[in-house]
C-alpha cells in the first residue's frame, strides 16, 4: 500500500538561520521561483504548478553543519544533488549567487558546494557522458 497524499506537491526543508535569505539563494540558483514566503520561510520551485520543491524555514538555534564529518561536530541530515551540463560553469554560478566550494572534493565528476548556511550540495556531470 502505497502512502496516499492530498496533491501531487512534495519536497524538502532546509532549516537555516535566515530561511527568506535560504529561500533566495536556491532561487537564483536553480532560476527558479519563490512561492509562499513569509517572514520565515518559503517554497521554491520552478513553478507553481511542478509538484516539487526545495523549502526553507528559519531555525532560532541552527547550528551550521560541518562536512565532512566530524566528531563531536554538527553533522549535515541530508545533501541534494544537482546534475549539471557544464561543471566549471555550474560551480562559478553557484559561487556567484553565494555558494561556496567545499574544501574536500572526493570526486572528479562532483563538486562539494555549501549554500549560504552552510548545506552540502553536490553539483554533478552524468556519469555516462563522462567517458
Amino acid at each position: 500500500m502505497a502512502l496516499r497524499t492530498k496533491t501531487e506537491w512534495w519536497g524538502v526543508v532546509l532549516d537555516a538561520p535566515d530561511g527568506q535569505e535560504l529561500a533566495q539563494f536556491y532561487a537564483r540558483l536553480l532560476g527558479w521561483e519563490v512561492f509562499n514566503g513569509d517572514g520565515g520561510g518559503a517554497a521554491v520551485a520552478p513553478a507553481k504548478d511542478t509538484g516539487y520543491y526545495i523549502a526553507t524555514q528559519t531555525e532560532e538555534h541552527y547550528v551550521r553543519p560541518v562536512w565532512p564529518a566530524a566528531p563531536g561536530q554538527p553533522q549535515m541530515s541530508m545533501h541534494l544533488d544537482i546534475e549539471v551540463e557544464d561543471l566549471e560553469e555550474a560551480v562559478a554560478h553557484a559561487v556567484e549567487v553565494g555558494a561556496e566550494v567545499a574544501a574536500y572534493q572526493p570526486q572528479e565528476t562532483v563538486r562539494v558546494m555549501l549554500d549560504p548556511a552552510g548545506h552540502p550540495f553536490c553539483l554533478y556531470l552524468d556519469p555516462s557522458d563522462t567517458d
